[in-house]
């Protein structure tokens, strides 16, 4: 699928798109109902809603469509782990005026980070030193 000359690659998805797309990551491609059936085991949300949610996703490039069978497939466009990318960068840039280690700060400085995941950031820290 081509994306959309008005697809901004850099931006962020939205609340709402990225619950969707934490569906199609979880369970795989999936048509709009069972994506919708999903999200309503959270909160309520109308079928239309998914429906045409998921039609500008796809049109700003974050979902692709399957049209092969009767009902259209949809999956992501991209890894989790690009989004979350994009996600992060867009939030470090504005609140934290594009600074990693304001936002690294504010997001450790709660206390809400477990041994073991404390434990798993020493090591990344770690590893990038030795890059250098």
């Amino acid at each position: 699928m081509k994306k959309s000359p008005e697809h901004n690659e850099g931006s962020a998805p939205t609340k709402s798109e990225l619950e969707i797309l934490h569906v199609l990551w979880q369970y795989g491609p999936s048509t709009v109902r069972t994506v919708n059936e999903r999200l309503n085991e959270q909160r309520e949300v109308n079928y239309s809603s998914t429906l045409k949610l998921m039609q500008l996703m796809e049109i700003k490039g974050l979902l692709q469509r399957d049209t092969n069978d009767r009902s259209h497939v949809y999956r992501p466009a991209e890894n989790p782990e690009k989004v979350q990318t994009q996600v992060v960068n867009g939030l470090r840039d504005l609140a934290f005026g594009g600074s990693t280690s304001r936002l690294v700060m504010r997001a450790l400085g709660d206390g809400s980070a477990t041994p073991d995941e404390l434990e798993e950031i020493k090591r990344l820290i770690e590893k990038m030193q030795r890059k250098g």
